[in-house]
């Protein structure tokens, strides 16, 4: 829109009779949007120079602005269906935005007055008459407007009608607009991030039942607690043993540590929660579980990096031609570059050789730097962990703990009662064919079935590690769109706001795992119409746990909220304060792990190409997901590409006969085989989504024996064969198609809870059960993980499964921190049960408030006294400071008189030893208090340490 220009004739001060033009200031809108289509916004070219312009241009433009404007009227007075009247020409007055309207909303300054003209219909008296702009689009020239009766100021066109509420009727919107219901999807309300009036995301728990809930708690983690006490205990005993103290006098240094700091052992990359030994030397920090197994004679996680050794042949390798090895990236945009995470060890890191650590008879630990005597630290208060046991066990004997009601320990509800199914039972899925098992069909309620009392009957198959399909989870929510382009737009967002802009996107191929750049409109463009690589073969592109930055709820509030309305079994999945997520119990300043949501956008088909088209390979996830199917789009393929797709798939077969089975005798039935394998899912419904296949945890035995076996007949990066593997579910490298899951079954006689997953379907995974997922259609899902009090024992079993891998593995970090969670979640609940509201362990809290402040209690104390009273306090505490020093020293030299010749010499150099010493400087004010290894040194404020550590080495070693 132009601004107007005023000309005049002005005589100047100086006397000479010149003109000179006055331009008027510019009444357009800070915050106008172009009124352009949602769809041509990032093609449009941007304005460049002034805006003034031709005058007679903008003479000839506000002319025909004038005509378009009577003819926009008159159609609309054609299509009135008696909900409006439209009354002469339009005139539109613009005013600065006020406080409390939404961002690009232009408002209408009509009078009362003019108001009650315009209802009455006096077309030939009115002045003023009420604005056509949609809401929507902000555009006045798109003809008949549906106004709301309800708030009497929003108006939506019909093509916005169409476009982006194509399943709202019109009178649905005369009655109550989508902004009246929260549901709006314009640019400006997407950026609100207040909350939706009319739906409550938030979880309202009683005190009663947050009672309940912490009893079981506690009744499911004791016998963890207990684990985790006595490996502290047994530390304890060997340090008493070399320091030669007796077990009560054993004082663990307290390490120093920062909120955004998350600590991890250096060998095996486990997170570290409490007690650990540091090296004095070298900053290099190892858990209880590698100082036993060093103790043993080798630490198991210590262990070589890995080398899979991909190469990329290039787009043409992998459709079934030799390809030729691509060095750098292409200039050909298909090509993919060398982008993936490098899988190929940088150096060696001599903190993992295994011969550099080593132990004596007693115990005590050497460093790989040749340090002796690593010093035993923690984190947690001094015997803090084992108070919360003793409490727990006192519950525990007077029987106010809580287990699992007898009603779910008995059989299911979904039997009869003479012990066979209930096929008349609506809630059941059949997802197998297992012979001679009841874990065939899955429980599978609607969200209007779940209510409080379907819980147990949850619990029943959730304690037995089978998953749960919560259906039409989407009806009770308020309706927001989860359209492609609405995400899109909320993601999309103007200079001047809060929120980031996401252009640009790393998304993943399909075909052969690699990233690819691509924009984020076009990629949505795709996921609607369909993409093809230059060689006519349908694309398969993802978006994996986005947005990347920043968290879901910041830079899609709306969607968030929808999203929590949406889950179901919210004592459990709740990520705020659902009773039993163990994931919530964790204090406010301790650094958590991401937990989500997170969404999972991705292409699809229901034919099965058997290449390229696996979304997620078989994996097996740290903690319990929610997987929630928001919005599906089916993609036909194009029939004048379908030729060349039949050519690539023979192509692929050809190749993969070569290269993956070429130890087959019957070439020609394994060829003819391959060729049948690639066919499309059989039933597939308007409202399936994605196809998924889910594992009992007790066939992971013979799962991995299979995978071990036939592991060379798949693909992964750059459609490589594998070479080798790490570990054929953690590697997550491999897909099972049709015909592998056949086979599967054929030679193992296992075979997985296999379903398509419906749009609004809630899928509940438990932790430890490996799983894949297909795409049948463009889909658009929502996860979030949990962690169930019943699952803590396969979480703590992955723990230990994945520190075992090697150290460039990329799942080899412990990112959940299950044993922390446990700790904090027992103490939350002791904490519930007493009516504490305490958010952390008051010595911790005291003591970080000292370090705070700079000053303890005695030197406030100190100055609050009398100018006559200080003098005599000073004499006191200078007494009693020398016979503290008194102390030490005695401590000293008794203790260096009993230690053998052969560990004098580094035990006086050293400062950390766990002794009377340490005893003596508890008592020692915090500001006089002095950690050997932080002295003169600013700590770097980072997530993991390790990685510090490591770099620090490298750099060492370079210099």
């Amino acid at each position: 829109m132009d601004s107007t220009e005023d000309v005049a004739m002005v005589g100047e001060a100086n006397g000479r009779g010149g003109l000179r033009r006055i331009r008027s200031a510019s009444m357009k809108m800070t915050h106008y949007v172009d009124p352009l289509t949602d769809d041509d916004e990032d093609e449009r070219p941007k304005r460049k120079g002034r805006k003034g312009g031709n005058k007679a241009q903008k003479k000839k433009k506000r002319a025909s602005a004038k005509t378009r404007g009577n003819t926009d009227s008159i159609a609309g007075e054609g299509e009135d269906s008696g909900n409006q009247t439209t009354i002469g020409t339009m005139t539109r007055k613009r005013t600065s935005k006020k406080k409390g309207e939404i961002d690009g909303e232009v408002p209408t300054n009509s009078s009362k007055r003019s108001r009650t003209r315009a209802r009455k219909g006096n077309a030939d008296n009115a002045e003023v008459i009420l604005s056509n702009m949609c809401h929507q689009c902000q555009r006045n020239d798109r003809g008949y407007v549906v106004r709301c009766q309800n708030c009497e100021t929003k108006r939506f066109c019909l093509p916005c009608l169409k476009t982006w509420y194509p399943n709202i009727p019109e009178e649905d919107i005369a009655n109550k607009c989508p902004f009246c219901c929260g549901i709006c999807c314009c640019r400006g309300c997407l950026r609100l991030d207040n909350k939706i009036k009319g739906i409550n995301p938030n979880l309202e728990v009683s005190k009663d039942t947050k009672i309940q809930c912490s009893k079981y708690i506690l009744g499911r983690l004791l016998p963890h607690m207990k684990e985790i006490v006595d490996e502290q205990i047994a530390e304890k005993k060997i340090e008493a043993k070399i320091s030669g103290l007796e077990f009560e006098k054993v004082r663990p240094l307290d390490a120093e540590s920062f909120l955004d700091e998350r600590l991890y052992c250096d060998i095996c990359k486990t997170s570290i929660f409490d007690l650990h030994r540091s090296c004095r030397e070298c900053p290099c920090d190892i858990c209880l579980t590698c100082c036993l197994e060093i103790r043993n004679g080798k630490a198991q996680a210590c262990q070589e990096d890995v080398s899979w050794n991909y190469v990329n042949r290039g787009l043409e390798y992998e459709h079934g031609d030799v390809g030729k090895v691509i060095v750098k990236p292409d200039v050909k945009p298909d090509d993919k570059p060398d982008d993936k995470l490098d899988d190929k060890p940088v150096c060696k890191d001599h903190m993992n050789d295994p011969s550099l650590w080593k132990a004596n008879e007693a115990g005590n630990i050497t460093c790989h730097c040749g340090a002796k005597g690593l010093v035993l630290k923690r984190l947690l208060p001094d015997g803090w962990v084992s108070d919360l046991v003793k409490k727990v066990e006192k519950l525990a004997e007077a029987g106010e703990l809580l287990d699992l009601p007898e009603t779910v320990l008995e059989r299911c509800p979904c039997f009869k009662s003479d012990g066979h199914i209930d096929m008349d039972n609506g809630n059941l899925l059949k997802a197998a064919c297992r012979e001679g098992s009841e874990d065939n069909y899955l429980y599978c309620p609607s969200v209007t079935d779940v209510q409080q009392d379907d819980l147990k009957h949850f619990q029943h198959h959730w304690v037995k590690g089978e998953p749960v399909v919560v259906r039409n989870v989407l009806e009770s929510t308020s309706g927001f769109s989860w359209e492609p382009m609405v995400t899109y737009r909320a993601c999309r967002q103007v200079r001047k706001t809060n929120h980031e802009t996401l252009l640009g996107v790393h998304s993943t191929d399909c075909l052969d795992f690699c990233e690819v750049n691509i924009n984020l409109h076009n990629f949505f463009t795709g996921y609607i119409e369909g993409r093809y690589d230059r060689m006519d073969w349908p694309q398969v592109l993802k978006l994996k746990d986005w947005p990347p930055s920043k968290s879901f709820e910041e830079n899609l509030p709306r969607h968030a909220m929808e999203f929590l309305c949406s889950l179901p079994m919210k004592q459990y999945t709740h990520p705020e304060n659902g009773p039993l997520n163990l994931a919530v119990k964790l204090p406010k300043n301790c650094l958590k792990p991401d937990m989500g949501p997170k969404t999972y956008i991705a292409y699809g088909f229901e034919q099965e190409f058997g290449r390229g088209d696996s979304v997620t390979k078989l994996h097996c996830d740290m903690s319990d997901a929610v997987n929630v199917l928001t919005h599906i789009s089916e993609v036909p393929i194009d029939k004048t590409k379908q030729p060349k797709i039949e050519e690539l798939k023979k192509k692929h077969a050809e190749q993969d006969l070569k290269e993956l089975y070429s130890s087959v005798a019957n070439k020609e039935e394994m060829m003819e085989i391959l060729v049948k394998s690639q066919q499309q899912v059989e039933k597939v419904e308007s409202d399936d989504g994605a196809l998924w296949d889910i594992f009992r945890r007790e066939d992971i035995p013979k799962l991995e024996s299979y995978l071990l076996k036939h592991y060379k007949e798949f693909r992964h990066f750059y459609c490589c064969p594998l070479s080798q593997v790490v570990h054929p579910i953690y590697d997550q490298t491999i897909y099972l198609t049709r015909y592998h899951i056949k086979k599967l079954k054929e030679e193992y006689g296992i075979e997985p809870w296999t379903f398509n997953q419906k749009l609004g379907d809630a899928v509940l995974i438990p932790v430890g059960c490996p799983h894949q997922v297909r795409n049948l259609k463009s889909c658009t899902k929502v996860a979030l993980d949990f962690v169930s009090p019943e699952n803590v024992s396969e979480c703590l079993h992955l723990t230990k499964q994945y520190r075992l891998l090697p150290p460039n593995h990329f799942a080899k970090e412990d990112k959940l921190e299950v044993k922390k969670m446990i700790i904090h979640a027992v103490d939350k609940s002791l904490r519930d049960l007493s009516g504490e509201e305490s958010s952390e362990p008051e010595e911790k809290k005291t003591l970080r408030e000292r370090k705070r402040k700079g000053t303890n209690a005695s030197d406030k104390a100190l100055q609050e006294l009398p100018q006559s009273e200080r003098s005599s306090e000073v004499e006191v505490e200078k007494k009693a400071e020398e016979e503290k020093s008194k102390g030490i020293v005695d401590a000293v030299d008794k203790f260096l008189e009993d230690m053998p010749p052969s560990e004098k010499v580094s035990e006086e150099k050293s400062k950390g030893v766990v002794n009377q010493i340490d005893e003596t400087m508890e008592n020692l004010p915090p500001t006089e208090t002095k950690f050997p290894e932080a002295e003169g040194v600013k700590r770097a404020k980072i997530v993991k340490t390790y990685v510090r550590r490591k770099k620090q080495r490298s750099e060492e070693i370079k210099a």
